[in-house]
This record gives C-alpha cells, sequence and structure tokens, in this order.
C-alpha cells in the first residue's frame, strides 16, 4: 500500500488529493445549494436556451444576455469531472455577470463514458468557436470574448487556449482576449490512478493528448489560474505547476490563492459579485 504512483502520493494518499468529493465530504449538500441557486438564477433572467451548436442532445449553450448591447461575452464551463454536471445547475453565476454587464453563456457537452475526453475537448473548442461566430446575433461583442470554467471546465479552457484557432478553424489567434480557468485539472496522470476513471476510462494515449502540462497555452491570451487555499496540497500543486510552466511559455499569467475556500465553495463564489474571484474575472473584463 505504500507504493508512489505519482509524484510523492501513495496509492492510497490519490484519492484525497485528487477526488474533490472524498476532500469535501459535504458535497452532496453543497451541489443541492449551487442547483437551487441555478434554479433562482434562472427564474430571473432572459435568455435564449438548447441553442445548438453540434449533433448531439448535450452539444448546446444557454445565452443570457446583458441588458445593453455590444455586451462582452464570457463563456462558462461546468465541471463533474467529465462524467458528470450540466449546465442548468451550474448558471447560478450568471445572474451577478448579467446584472454587471455581461452576456453569459453556459456552455454543455456530452459525457464519459459515452465518449472520450478526447471528444469533449473537441465539443469544447467547437462550441468556443459557435459562440464566437454567432453571438453577435445575440446582441452581444466577439470582439469582447472570454472564457472561463470550473474543475475539468477548467481543463477545457486550458485546452482552448492550447488550440490553433488560426490555422485550424479561420479564426483570429487572439480572439479569446482573456480566460479564467478555476481549481483546474491540467495534468490528467493522477486521474488515472484514483476511482472515477472507472466512468471516464483514461487510457494512456487520452492523457497524453489533452493533459495541459504537455500542451500547455499559446501565448495569446491573458490567463488567471485560481484555486482554493484549503484544497488538498496535490490538488494545489497541480495549480502552481501549471502556472509556472504558462509563465516560462511566455503567457501573460496571474496566480490567485484563495484563502479558506475548497473546490465546492469556489463554484458558490461565482455567485458573489463582491468575492475575489468574481473580481478578478471582472477587472480582466474591465468591467
Amino acid at each position: 500500500m505504500n507504493q508512489i504512483v505519482y509524484k510523492n502520493f501513495r496509492k492510497e494518499e490519490m484519492e484525497f488529493h485528487f477526488q474533490p468529493r472524498v476532500a469535501v465530504p459535504e458535497y452532496q449538500r453543497l451541489s443541492e445549494e449551487r442547483a437551487k441557486a441555478s434554479a433562482a438564477a434562472q427564474k430571473k433572467l432572459k435568455g435564449w436556451l438548447n441553442i445548438p451548436y453540434g449533433n448531439s442532445p448535450r452539444q448546446v449553450v444557454d445565452i443570457f444576455p446583458a441588458d445593453k448591447p455590444t455586451a462582452p461575452v464570457q463563456v462558462y464551463i461546468h465541471g463533474g469531472y467529465w462524467r458528470s454536471g450540466n449546465r442548468e445547475d451550474n448558471c447560478h453565476m450568471a445572474e451577478a455577470f448579467v446584472n454587471a454587464g455581461v452576456t453569459v453563456v453556459l456552455l454543455e457537452y456530452d459525457l464519459c463514458p459515452k465518449v472520450t475526453v478526447t471528444d469533449i475537448v473537441r465539443q469544447a473548442r467547437a462550441g468556443i468557436a459557435w459562440v464566437y461566430r454567432n453571438i453577435a446575433r445575440y446582441g452581444a461583442d466577439p470582439s469582447r470574448f472570454f472564457i472561463s470554467g470550473l474543475s475539468v471546465g477548467g481543463h477545457l479552457v486550458a485546452m482552448a487556449l492550447a488550440y490553433d484557432w488560426e490555422n485550424k478553424e479561420g479564426l483570429p489567434h487572439d480572439m479569446i482576449k482573456g480566460a479564467v480557468a478555476i481549481t483546474g485539472v491540467y495534468d490528467l496522470d493522477p486521474v488515472f490512478h484514483i476511482s472515477v476513471n472507472e466512468e471516464i476510462r483514461l487510457t494512456r494515449e487520452v492523457v497524453q493528448e489533452n493533459s495541459p502540462m504537455l500542451h500547455p497555452p499559446l501565448p495569446h491570451t491573458p490567463l488567471i489560474i485560481a484555486v482554493g487555499g484549503n484544497e488538498p496540497h496535490g490538488w494545489r500543486e497541480m495549480s502552481a505547476d501549471f502556472y509556472a510552466l504558462c509563465k516560462s511559455r511566455g503567457v501573460d499569467c496571474q496566480y490567485l490563492e484563495i484563502p479558506g475556500a475548497h473546490h465546492y465553495s469556489m463554484s458558490a463564489l461565482l455567485g458573489d459579485p463582491q468575492s475575489p474571484l468574481s473580481r478578478v474575472m471582472l477587472t480582466q473584463m474591465e468591467l
């Protein structure tokens, strides 16, 4: 049982450090509170729901427009370790950002094991491209285009920043004006060693193809890497390592560790416009 499987972590330590549901035992209650807050926000907001960007039922976006035209755009990608979660239970943050003058887009994707993480990365990139190409039709300004995501949403943000938008999609290389990766998964190797991989079904090939530590962002977009100060050491270290890598590659990058926050409370902070996490996101958008 003392086998080292990742860095200096033994097999029996991996679940605590890299499975947030283990590190935060009250996760179910906190998830239910987030879902209630999301339902309340959805009742207050006008918007366009279930707009397809791809072929499957989950390849859709919800758009919550700001009151003023030509608003900046914030595309938010939820977490769930690639095998759970949905946009309806993660739109709690939309009300605060819409009230601040932001058009918010919630991006949905298919889940493992029905699809692979490689498929999900491809879908997230396709959804981001669709929003950039079409958001002007919904009254927002694509020249003020930002993305963010929490947990594996942070992973998908990182993989979007590693993509060659210009050569692969014919889009401006700097179309994403700023990004925030929140308590993200930047190294897929530890996931290979924990129980969630029974559903995610990572292979060594998928790990190599989709680890931001192996495919860092291109230096076109300012990036904020945020993590909770009360998250396990292994999880915080992954964010710090990714920040160091991004800095070494010339990315305009900021590291934000929020004292007292853990994986699930980081999500709750997005619903508070005065929280340090919301403030840094709005400041990035010059709001």
